[in-house]
């Protein structure tokens, strides 16, 4: 077994990788012809978003959509930096909503929340030494 994606559904896969391009710096992999698949270059485990028509068709008894609450999904994607101060205000300026200024934990990590547009709840961490 490996671990091979995390698929996101979203209202609007460009404007979600427009806007993880913008806000992280990823670039984008691969977006199908018809824009309802989309994938961004994150390394070994691939970031992934799907338009809701597409999650409505796997999932045919519904799920809850990330920009569907107030507040965020119990789960989150994580992404490391040694960056964490320059990352998050890149995000905010990008569009996301702060959620946590970054904090120090008491292992040493430094780790903030923000929200994006589309929903998705993105932690930024330091490495853990």
């Amino acid at each position: 077994m490996k671990f091979g994606y995390t698929i996101i559904y979203v209202s609007d896969v460009a404007k979600s990788i427009a806007f993880f391009e913008t806000a992280f710096g990823f670039s984008k992999k691969f977006v199908d012809d018809s824009g309802t698949y989309g994938e961004l270059d994150t390394g070994e485990t691939t970031l992934s978003f799907a338009a809701h028509s597409l999650g409505e068709s796997n999932l045919p008894h519904g799920y809850v959509a990330a920009d569907s609450s107030d507040k965020p999904l119990g789960m989150e994607i994580a992404f490391v930096t040694d960056e964490i101060e320059s990352a998050h205000q890149k995000a905010i300026a990008a569009g996301a909503i702060e959620i946590a200024a970054p904090k120090t934990k008491p292992w040493g990590q430094i780790v903030s929340y923000v929200r994006c547009p589309d929903g998705t709840l993105v932690e930024l961490c330091t490495p853990i030494s």
